[in-house]
C-alpha cells in the first residue's frame, strides 16, 4: 500500500468525531489544524454533555414503524420524551415528514441499524485502544450496559428493536428480578426485569475525554486555531483556505465535523443538507449516595443513567426548536424526577444533593444517519458530521474513513449510504 500524499488538513470541530480524525490524519502523516471557537470538551459541546454510552447496539433508529401514530400525542404530552416547540413547527415540518417516513417500515428500519451497527460494531474496544495510545486509558470503561424494564412483557413491546440488535450480532444476558437486583441493589424495586449487553462501555467523563483527544493531537504537532470558520476559498475543484473570523487558513483539504454548524458549512461547499438539532437535555448529580454500578437505560424513562467523574447523569429528551432558542428547564426536570424514581435513595440523601443541568444540540439528519464523505463543491472538502445520538460511538470509525479518503485508500466500511446528496 503506498503512502498517503502528506497535505495540510484543516478540521473544522473539536468535538469528538473532529478530535478523532485530527489524531487520524496525523498518524497518516499530514499536518492538522483543528478549527474550533470554543474549548475542546467544554460545555458548549454536545461532545460534552452526552450519555456517556459506548454501544454496540445503539444501532435503533429513532424513526421506526408506527411512530406516526405517536406524534401527536408526543406534541400533547408535556412530559413525553419527545416534543416540539410549536412556535417552530412550521419551520420544522419538512425534516419532521422525512423523518417520519425514514422508519415507516420494517425494511427501511431493519437498513439504518445495519448501516449504524457497521459504524458501531465495535465501537467499545475501539475507545479503549484510542483513550490507551493517547494516555487516558482511565476514560473509558467496558463494563457492559443494563437495560432495565418493569417486567418481561415491557420487554417484549420493544421485541423488534432486540431483534434488530440481535440480527446485527449483539449478544445479551437476560436477568430475572431476583438476579438484576443482585447485580444492581440501587433500582427501584418495580423493575423485574432487565437485559445486560456485556460488550457496551461508557466513557467516565466525555468532556475531558475530547479535551485529552484534542491536547494529545497539539503535542503530536496539530495546531488549534480559536476561530469560527465562515467560508471556504476554492480554486476550480481544489480548496485552497478555509475563510475564518481571524483571516483566511491556507490548506489543502477540510474536514467539516462541526456538529449542528456543519449543515451551513456544507451548504457553502455545494450541499444543502436536511439536518436538524435534537435539543437534548441532562442533569448531574453531584456526589450521590447511591446509584448503579454500570450504565444504565430504563424502558420506561428513556434515558441513560450513567455514573461519571462528576456525578451521576441522565440524559435524554428530544426537543425540536432552533439552536437559539433558550432552554426549557422543564425538560431537564423531567430527567431529574425519572433519576430519583429510578433510585429511591437519592431522595433520602441529607443534605439535599447538588443537581446541575446541561443543554446540547445533537446534529440529526431525518434518516438517522450520519453525512460521511466528500461535498459536491470539492473532494477536497470531506464532511463528517450529523451523528445524532450516536456521535461519541461513532468517532474512531468515522475517523477512519476521514483518513481514508484523503489518505485515497478504500474506506474500512461502505460510505456509500451516507452520502450527502440524500439529503438534499
Amino acid at each position: 500500500m503506498s503512502k498517503p500524499i502528506q497535505r495540510h488538513i484543516a478540521v473544522i470541530g473539536a468535538g469528538i468525531v473532529g478530535a478523532c480524525s485530527a489524531l487520524a490524519l496525523l498518524e497518516d502523516g499530514h499536518r492538522v489544524t483543528l478549527i474550533e471557537p470554543g474549548e475542546p470538551g467544554g460545555e458548549q459541546a454536545a461532545s460534552y454533555g452526552n450519555g456517556a454510552f459506548l454501544s454496540p447496539g445503539s444501532i435503533i433508529p429513532m424513526s421506526m414503524p408506527g411512530l406516526w401514530k405517536k406524534v401527536p400525542g408526543y406534541l400533547l404530552d408535556p412530559k413525553g420524551p419527545f416534543t416540539i416547540r410549536w412556535r417552530h413547527l412550521l419551520r420544522l415540518a419538512p425534516w419532521l415528514i422525512r423523518f417520519v417516513r425514514a422508519g415507516a417500515t420494517p425494511a427501511k428500519a431493519t437498513r439504518t441499524a445495519r448501516i449504524l451497527s457497521s459504524l458501531l460494531s465495535d465501537s467499545p474496544t475501539r475507545h479503549l485502544a484510542l483513550a490507551a495510545a493517547n494516555r487516558v486509558p482511565a476514560l473509558i470503561r467496558q463494563d457492559g450496559l443494563l437495560y432495565v424494564y418493569p417486567n418481561r412483557e415491557a420487554f417484549a413491546q420493544e421485541r423488534f428493536a432486540w431483534q434488530l440488535r440481535r440480527d446485527n450480532g449483539v449478544q445479551w444476558r437476560e436477568l430475572d428480578a431476583t438476579a438484576l437486583h443482585a447485580f444492581e441493589p440501587a433500582l427501584n424495586a418495580r423493575y423485574g426485569f432487565g437485559v445486560l449487553v456485556e460488550a457496551g462501555g461508557h466513557c467516565v467523563d466525555p468532556g475531558s475525554y475530547v479535551r485529552a483527544l484534542v491536547t494529545s493531537a497539539v503535542t503530536q504537532g496539530a495546531v488549534l486555531l480559536k476561530a469560527r470558520a465562515k467560508g471556504f476559498e476554492l480554486d476550480g475543484k481544489q480548496v485552497r483556505a478555509v475563510l475564518t473570523d481571524q483571516g483566511p487558513l491556507p490548506c489543502d483539504g477540510v474536514v467539516i465535523a462541526a456538529g449542528v454548524h456543519s449543515k451551513a458549512l456544507a451548504a457553502l461547499a455545494g450541499d444543502n443538507v436536511s439536518m436538524e438539532s435534537e435539543r437534548g437535555y441532562h442533569v448531574q448529580i453531584a456526589l450521590p449516595a447511591t446509584g448503579p454500578c454500570i450504565p444504565v437505560m430504563p424502558g420506561d424513562g428513556k434515558m441513560a443513567n450513567t455514573m461519571t467523574a462528576a456525578g451521576l447523569r441522565a440524559s435524554g429528551q428530544v426537543e425540536l426548536a432552533s439552536v437559539e432558542a433558550p432552554p426549557d428547564w422543564a425538560r431537564a426536570d423531567i430527567l431529574l424526577h425519572h433519576l430519583l424514581d429510578t433510585y429511591p435513595g437519592l431522595g433520602d440523601q441529607t443534605p439535599k444533593p447538588t443537581v446541575s443541568r446541561w443543554l446540547g444540540h445533537r446534529p440529526s439528519t431525518p434518516d438517522g444517519l450520519p453525512v460521511i464523505g466528500t461535498s459536491s463543491a470539492s473532494p477536497s472538502i470531506v464532511y463528517a458530521f450529523g451523528h445524532g445520538h450516536v456521535g461519541l460511538s461513532a468517532g474512531p470509525m468515522t475517523a477512519d474513513i476521514v483518513a481514508s479518503l484523503f489518505g485515497r485508500r478504500a474506506a474500512p466500511i461502505d460510505i456509500r449510504p451516507f452520502a450527502a446528496a440524500r439529503l438534499r
